[in-house]
């Protein structure tokens, strides 16, 4: 419930606050007087776009300021899920800087339009002429039977299983058109495959065989290098073996006479010992060097068949080439078990899609059920109405197709006179008569479901006499079970409200400002005489007026 509005520096009004209570809240005003700015100003704290053209000073900010009892929306889940602190009395707050930057509060806490928005359709309902055109709109008529028809949770869990469905068919498109392209590579991947994995490959195989090559390539040099070795190493009179044999007999001889010279000795020693491993390591390498042309053609070829493996895949190491061989791998086994994952994915679609049928027909039939009585109540309250003719044809038809709410497609046809023809609303109803629809409509939820604080924008135009009576009747009906604000022009509603406001224009020290003001009785008294009689307010007007609010 909207319980107070408070407004700073926004078109024509300077400042103003004022309160709103329960039940039905009539707003009347000359024509121009500002009833539009009003609603203008309520729509920029609710989040509409907004710019400096708000400004009625561009010196200073524009605040728009909402208080809003809100403890029997149920709206904890909501507050929780954009993450704001929930307040039985939540106050939004709009301002508009002189830079033209614009800034949203809930409770203090800052946040953007978009949460804005989704939080004003939970608050306030403002219905316009403009807003009749959605009487037309499928996606609005199947709201108004699935209110009535209490469908709330199945299609929150129709909608929960549509989402799955969706994504598992997404999914299953992606490996169709995976297994399709992948097709049509699998032969050369294959190929790529069998011929890396024939090929045998090692991680550290080329180092060694390039080293094996390099060998025998130089066999000859390292032939003669190690047979010059080995003659430096054991010549009977110049060998360094028999030198370090006589040396260490040298010295062997005077170790005992000091620690300095055993220490010299034992280091011949080793010296001696190591010379003596290299020469046995130069004697074996020098037997077993050959030259092998078979060996070095063996090696040439793998080696040669590493570089073309490699040039091939666009890869400077084995290394390289063995992360090329598991990609090629993971490309076939995909083909190869591509039908099994698919399979596998249409059972999964499969199951989702029989829960859903399941669901999708529980609301088919609870909207079957309602549309009957939905019909004979939008009948009888046209009827009252001043159309006494109108007929409704409204009929659901299941379908295969999934939709966002069901699997149901809609017909929802009117004839406003007798013996006329059924057509879609849009094309068959004037606008006096959408918006008595309109009203009817808002009649019917408002019994059935917990709808928010409702403003009615000259909802009454273009009707009059016992007609605006029951529009009245109907909006103070309403009013017993939410917030109902209305703005008219017509004495017999504005006599019916448990409040009345009036917006009018005056001005000071020759600037035009508009202001709101709540009417006592006497006030309420002369303001509808005036809309009865005009500015000349006669007795007979005082008196019908009397009677009006009586």
């Amino acid at each position: 419930m909207l319980s107070q509005l408070s407004i700073n520096n926004y078109a024509l009004i300077d400042s103003l606050s004022i309160d709103f209570s329960n039940g039905l809240s009539i707003i009347t005003g000359e024509t121009g007087a500002g009833k539009s700015i009003l609603l203008g100003a309520l729509g920029l704290v609710l989040g509409n776009r907004a710019d400096l053209s708000s400004l009625k000073d561009t010196s200073q900010k524009c605040i728009v300021e909402a208080k809003l009892a809100i403890t029997n929306y149920n709206l904890q889940d909501f507050f929780e899920e954009v993450d704001l602190d929930y307040e039985p009395e939540t106050i939004i707050r709009r301002e508009i800087l002189p830079s033209g930057k614009s800034r949203a509060f809930v409770n203090d806490t800052p946040v953007t339009l978009s949460v804005l928005n989704e939080l004003r359709s939970k608050l306030i309902d403002v219905h316009s002429q403009h807003q009749t055109m959605q009487l037309s709109d499928t996606s609005f008529q199947f709201a108004i039977i699935d209110a009535l028809a209490q469908n709330q949770e199945r299609i929150a869990s129709y909608k929960r299983g549509f989402t799955q469905l969706n994504v598992l068919k997404k999914q299953l498109e992606d490996l169709e058109n995976k297994q399709k392209e992948a097709n049509q590579q699998y032969d050369y991947n294959l190929h790529l495959f069998t011929e890396l994995e024939e090929a045998n490959i090692k991680k550290e195989e080329q180092e060694e065989l390039e080293e094996k090559l390099e060998k025998l390539n130089n066999i000859e040099d390292i032939k003669l290098n190690l047979s010059e070795a080995l003659e430096i190493s054991i010549n009977e009179e110049i060998g360094i073996q028999n030198l370090l044999h006589t040396l260490e007999g040298k010295l062997s001889k005077i170790a005992s006479f000091s620690k300095e010279y055993q220490a010299i000795s034992e280091r011949i020693t080793s010296v001696k010992i190591e010379i003596d491993d290299i020469v046995t390591e130069l004697e074996d390498a020098n037997e077993t060097v050959e030259f092998n042309p078979n060996e070095a053609e063996e090696i040439n070829d793998r080696l040669q068949l590493i570089y073309n493996l490699q040039k091939k895949h666009y890869v400077n190491s084995n290394e390289e080439l063995l992360v090329v061989l598991e990609q090629l791998s993971e490309k076939v086994r995909q083909v190869e078990s591509a039908d099994e994952e698919i399979n596998k994915k249409k059972k999964e679609i499969h199951a989702v899609a029989e829960k859903l049928d399941k669901v999708a027909n529980l609301i088919s039939n609870a909207r079957k059920k309602t549309i009957p009585h939905l019909t004979k109540e939008l009948e009888n309250l046209l009827a009252d109405l001043g159309m006494q003719n109108a007929r409704f044809a409204i009929k659901v038809k299941p379908t295969i197709i999934y939709f966002s709410n069901g699997k149901d497609e809609l017909e929802f046809l009117f004839a406003a006179n007798k013996g006329g023809n059924f057509g879609e609303l849009k094309k068959v109803a004037s606008g006096g008569e959408l918006s008595r629809i309109m009203l009817s409509v808002k009649k019917v939820l408002s019994e059935n479901t917990q709808l928010p604080t409702i403003i009615f924008d000259e909802i009454d135009t273009g009707v009059s006499g016992e007609v605006s009576n029951k529009i009245a009747a109907i909006m103070q009906n309403m009013s017993k079970n939410m917030q109902v604000i209305a703005i008219t022009h017509l004495p017999q509603i504005a006599a019916k409200g448990n409040s009345h406001y009036k917006v009018y224009k005056e001005e000071i020290k020759g600037v035009t400002t508009t202001n709101l003001k709540q009417l006592t009785t006497e006030e309420r008294v002369v303001e509808i005489a005036e809309m009865l009689s005009g500015k000349d307010i006669s007795d007979t007007a005082i008196t019908h007026a009397k009677e009006l609010l009586n």
